[in-house]
């Protein structure tokens, strides 16, 4: 028994030797571990085994305390700012119950569901294994997370952050739903490989404001970078899916579906470059991110969802610092490659005055009772021309719910379609105008591009 006792003993005290001090908010565990570690050393092993078993019925475990409403309400906001519901919410589909494809060169990735639900959710999970998820890109059975999921971004959050999230999403009703296994190609399928991938590509780490920079600044580049995740769909990649960090926030190029219809988007350059938003103020932003319009530009196409989900509830205060810090960018752009000929731009120019001209304007400035200007805009200038070729093929893609009383009284024209008007060369050499005219500079637009677009 005596030799039985320090067998066990053994295993025990090394690290109950340092409870007291790994754990200083458990001082009655901390001293019942003292008591143990001293009969063990006095040799006095049967009672120290009878002062284990003792502790072990009457001491309870500690465990995590309940979540306040106000932190549930907060974990809400955050949510909100990370714009969770459209990347966890398929069509038809249970709130944050997952299955929204996402087309990656790599192959086809799902959302997880997020809801507590025991089996096919988070259910089972702990704060620890929510922390690891969001910070580090590991999920609780040590497999890597593919950087779709923005933990690259997530990685800035604080302990505060992260535990009002956890906090929400585990007060969500529980939703059994098991979404189709990713189809990914090889070696891509094989999550062992993101281990070398985030060596090379990932730090960890929480974000450390700017001494030089003011508080408000130091916010607006946390949530840019961080919680509201922009660089995801507004940086270029690199051909291992990696942020080109030399030309961070100068716009990209994605797949997504909208009303159905999978196509190529382009976002908008979000620098202060002539093709970004050098002509925006930050009046202009703060406008556009919560009531989907401004004098600039109106919400359109795969923006719908992050306004009516995301942007749309944070604080003025939030989306100022937002604009403030979008604004501080010096403005940066990805080079240009083509320029149109002039009998393309002759072609342009009049195409332009038949169908364009009467709501844009000759000046392409627009107006508040026509339409938005075509000078200096970010979607007309994009490195890649899909966006304008997907307004000029289909209309804009509007929501289908007034994100703002705002928004419902622009007087802008409706947007027609001219898919069935104009053939791609025709369309390319419009585009290719609106693009070098008045001022604006950008590549020419093919009558390829135009094609992989219908």
């Amino acid at each position: 028994m005596q030799f039985l006792g320090c067998k066990i003993l053994g295993v025990i005290c090394g690290p109950a030797k340092n409870f007291g001090s790994a754990y200083p908010h458990l001082p009655v565990l901390a001293h019942f571990m003292k008591l143990i570690c001293r009969a063990c050393s006095d040799r006095c092993t049967i009672p120290a085994v009878v002062l284990l078993l003792f502790l072990a019925i009457n001491v309870p475990v500690p465990t995590a305390a309940a979540a306040t409403q106000s932190e549930i309400e907060y974990g809400l906001y955050l949510s909100k700012a990370g714009n969770c519901m459209s990347c966890h919410t398929r069509a038809n589909g249970d709130q944050f119950a997952g299955g929204v494809v996402f087309e990656t060169p790599f192959g086809t990735i799902y959302s997880t569901n997020i809801t507590p639900d025991a089996e096919t959710g988070i259910g089972e999970w702990t704060l620890q294994d929510f922390a690891m998820a969001l910070r580090e890109g590991e999920r609780p059975d040590g497999q890597h997370l593919y950087p779709v999921f923005p933990y690259t971004s997530y990685t800035m959050a604080s302990d505060a952050e992260i535990a009002a999230l956890f906090a929400y999403f585990q007060a969500l009703p529980a939703v059994k739903y098991r979404p189709p296994e990713n189809d990914l190609g090889f070696p891509y399928g094989q999550r062992w490989t993101l281990g070398m991938w985030k060596s090379i590509y990932f730090d960890e780490g929480r974000y450390v404001p700017n001494p030089d920079r003011t508080p408000e600044w130091n916010r607006g580049a946390y949530l840019v970078n961080g919680l509201t995740h922009c660089g995801m769909c507004h940086s270029p990649r690199n051909f291992l899916g990696a942020t080109d960090e030399d030309l961070a926030l100068t716009g990209s190029t994605y797949t997504e579906n909208v009303d159905g219809k999978s196509l190529s988007w382009s976002s908008t350059n979000l620098t202060s470059s002539n093709n970004g938003l050098g002509l925006w103020s930050v009046e202009d932003i703060v406008s556009y991110l919560q009531l989907g319009v401004s004098s600039r530009a109106g919400v359109f196409g795969p923006m719908n969802e992050v306004i009516a989900s995301g942007t749309a509830h944070l604080t003025q205060q939030d989306l100022r610092a937002m604009a403030v810090y979008l604004k501080s960018l010096a403005a940066n752009e990805q080079e240009n490659d083509s320029e149109p000929d002039e009998d393309t731009m002759r072609q342009g120019s009049l195409l332009y005055d038949i169908h364009c001209g009467t709501c844009h304007l000759p000046t392409g400035l627009g107006s508040d009772t026509t339409g938005p200007p075509l000078l200096g805009s970010p979607v007309t200038l994009a490195a890649d021309p899909a966006s304008l070729i997907n307004i000029t093929l289909y209309g804009p893609r509007l929501p289908r719910v007034a994100p703002s009383a705002e928004w419902e009284a622009r007087a802008w024209q409706r947007m027609d379609s001219y898919a069935a008007i104009l053939d791609n060369e025709e369309m390319a050499a419009l585009s290719s105008f609106i693009r070098n005219a008045w001022g604006n500079s950008a590549d020419e637009v093919t009558p390829k591009q135009v094609a992989k677009q219908r």
